[in-house]
């Protein structure tokens, strides 16, 4: 039946529905072949739909889009056996769907629109998509004063015993937050509600990255047609058409329907449902074809717009937060080959994968020891990855932020930060928020930094890297921002780099602290590296060159993931008194990194490397404008030539490190090749 739309939107629904006539037809056809599911959508969009599919099932590995893309035989076959088996073509679906869907409905419920006199004027469906905001159409929710006069009432629904539950109503609270987009035919509003009191109700997360759906894939709507009790369309709905903004799917819906959530069978969040539009040339749909809102398109809407610190604020808690999850069950519990219906995941709540994400080659190391090791630094460079990028978002609150953890490594091994002698002490930047900590350790998630305020530089960083949760993020474009914990004069910022060839390099690694219990844990890892405290000027050929450090640490990184390590790694620049100055920075030629970790055998492992970019720099000021390339090498050292270089304490580190061990005295080994790696 037609939506509930309003003349133009139907009208616009109608034209791109009638533009798309023959490439859906052609689309529809496919589905409708043998392993026609993983042909009827663009190559890319299926390799990045199973690359999204891995993160919910351990035993799915992505596949080369140019390998689909060219129609190899065997990516295609892998295809469609992943697509036929988790899409599927009947409706036997795992039970877990069911308890998923009851989750994500609690969010659902019926907006009650009045107008200037109070009267009712019409219902709309909507979904809290974060604690305190919600999602619903334009056309339902056109203006800030139409928002205030109107209401959200959750559980308007019959119990399994067929008897009304308690409804429960609040009113809108645009004054808060208000956000409408006519063209995307969405809105955004704050409920207004006492404190704890909408949590009993979850949210819907809205999740950027696509992968989320492509043609032949099966919705679900939950929905309050003509204003009437929630109601499911359940998930012989399938998606027929993926637009740039839009989707178009059967279902069954109606007035009311306007501003439902759209989900996948993992139930993420897809699109916001907002037209139904007739389509006579299909008859097997019941002559309509139905348009949602793409998800990841509204969010970048949301992120482009220059709203004011507080509501800026509230929006970025719908970026950032999750709804809770029942724990997933132990590892050890899981059989090897885990069917679909071991996914339980909704609402952007991911788990980690078995093997790595697309393109990343596991590496196996000839080593002294039986270790694997990551290396992290001081490197820009991202490895290969089919995750799509969310932009970067930092949260403002900082007293969260639990750091380093010196208790992280397995085994009861306690690795502390290291520490300064008294006079470098001395020159440590002193946070303005101080927490239960030392006042000079700027706390992120996951990782610290101690920075020398008259440098304008880190003294040294400080992460744990767990691989059993670490998650691929691909890099969106950079936001820097300033620590405001600090005063920005002993940072330094985008002065120093702009109109150069030097890079802001970073010193953790922002894959590195991308691991945690969902998508949205690892992501605040992330972000958080793009703090100038984590930057330091490195010329960009040192930053992006892959035949020294940053091909080490990419493919050592690729390995300790596949190998599900825990590491804690130390990392900064050699602050000489000689450095050359720059732009009122004085610009480090020397790099070092500590990496800790625990060997098979239980005992702890520490190793020390060293990077110089000295040519590459050398004559910086004397020539504006232009730099001097030269070689550069990377050095495995004893972690007392760390501690001489930099005059700080690593403890008993150099106890567990096997250069300080071995007969013939070492002070640099040169690598060129992961298997001169000693450990």
């Amino acid at each position: 039946m037609i939506d509930g739309a309003p003349a133009g939107v139907r009208e616009d629904t109608a034209a791109r529905v009638a533009r798309r006539t023959e490439q859906r037809r052609r689309q529809i056809a496919l589905l409708a072949e043998p392993g026609g599911i993983a042909r009827a959508d663009e190559p890319v969009r299926v390799a990045t739909r199973i690359d999204r599919l891995s993160h919910h099932y351990r035993d799915i590995h992505p596949i080369d889009p140019a390998a689909l893309t060219a129609a190899d035989p065997a990516a295609v076959t892998a295809a469609v056996a992943v697509l036929e088996r988790i899409i599927q073509t009947n409706d036997l679906l795992p039970v877990g769907y069911l308890e998923g869907g009851a989750a994500a409905a609690r969010a659902v419920g019926r907006v009650v629109v009045r107008d200037e006199r109070g009267r009712l004027d019409g219902y709309g469906t909507g979904s809290l998509v974060c604690p305190e905001l919600l999602l619903t159409n334009h056309h339902v929710l056109g203006d800030a004063g139409t928002a205030g006069r109107s209401s959200i009432e959750f559980d308007y629904q019959d119990g399994v015993d067929g008897s009304p539950r308690p409804l429960q109503a609040f009113p809108l609270d645009p004054g808060r937050f208000f956000f409408a987009d006519r063209e995307l035919d969405f809105a955004l509003v704050a409920v207004k509600a006492a404190p704890g009191e909408l949590a009993r109700f979850g949210f819907n997360r809205l999740v950027a990255p696509e992968g989320k759906a492509i043609v032949g894939d099966f919705v679900t709507i939950i929905q309050h047609p003509g204003g009437e009790k929630k109601q499911v369309a359940l998930r012989e709905n399938r998606i027929v058409d993926v637009l740039e903004s839009f989707l178009h799917y059967q279902t069954d819906t109606e007035p009311g329907s306007s501003g439902s959530p759209v989900f996948n069978d993992q139930w993420e969040l897809v699109a916001l449902h907002h037209a139904a539009v007739p389509a006579p040339e299909h008859d097997e749909f019941g002559g309509f074809i139905n348009e949602g809102v793409r998800i990841s398109r509204l969010l970048d809407v949301l992120r482009r717009q220059p709203f004011p610190p507080e509501q800026r604020a509230l929006l970025d808690r719908l970026l950032a937060e999750r709804m809770p999850l029942p724990s997933a069950p132990p590892a050890s519990t899981a059989p090897s080959a885990p069917p679909a219906s071991t996914n339980g995941s909704m609402n952007g709540s991911l788990s980690r994968p078995a093997e790595p994400a697309l393109g990343q080659a596991p590496l196996t190391l000839t080593l002294t020891a039986p270790v694997t090791v990551h290396l992290a630094g001081p490197i820009a460079v991202d490895g290969p990855s089919m995750a799509v990028p969310e932009a970067i978002q930092i949260d403002p609150d900082y007293s969260g932020r639990r750091g380093y953890d010196p208790d992280f490594l397995p085994g009861g091994h306690r690795v502390a930060l290291p520490t300064l002698p008294p006079d470098l002490l001395s020159l440590a930047a002193v946070s303005r928020q101080p927490g239960d900590g030392q006042s000079h350790v700027l706390n992120y998630h996951h990782f610290s930094v101690v920075m020398n305020r008259q440098r304008r530089l880190a003294f040294f960083t400080a992460v744990n890297i767990d691989g059993p949760t670490s998650l691929r993020i691909r890099r969106d474009p950079d936001r820097w921002i300033f620590d405001p914990r600090l005063p920005d004069s002993q940072q330094t910022g985008e002065d120093v780099y702009r109109d150069n060839p030097l890079d802001r390099g970073h010193l953790v690694r922002r894959l590195d602290p991308a691991w945690g219990a969902s998508l949205a844990v690892a992501k605040s890892g992330n972000d958080d590296t793009f703090h100038f405290t984590n930057c330091t000027p490195q010329h960009k050929d040192f930053n992006q060159n892959q035949t020294t450090w940053a091909g080490l640490e990419d493919y050592i990184l690729d390995n300790a993931d596949n190998r599900d390590l825990k590491v804690s790694v130390f990392t900064g620049p050699v602050l000489a008194a000689d450095d050359d100055p720059y732009r009122g920075v004085q610009l480090p030629r020397q790099y070092w990194k500590i990496v800790v970790m625990v060997k098979h055998d239980g005992g702890l492992s520490a190793t020390g490397y060293l990077l110089s970019q000295d040519h590459l720099i050398d004559g910086l000021e004397a020539v504006p404008g232009e730099f001097s390339y030269g070689a550069y090498k990377t050095y495995q050292v004893p972690i007392r030539r760390i501690e001489d270089l930099t005059r700080l304490s690593f403890g008993t580190l150099a106890d567990a490190d096997p250069l300080a061990r071995m007969e013939v005295a070492t002070t640099a080994r040169e690598i060129t090749h992961l298997r001169q790696l000693t450990l």
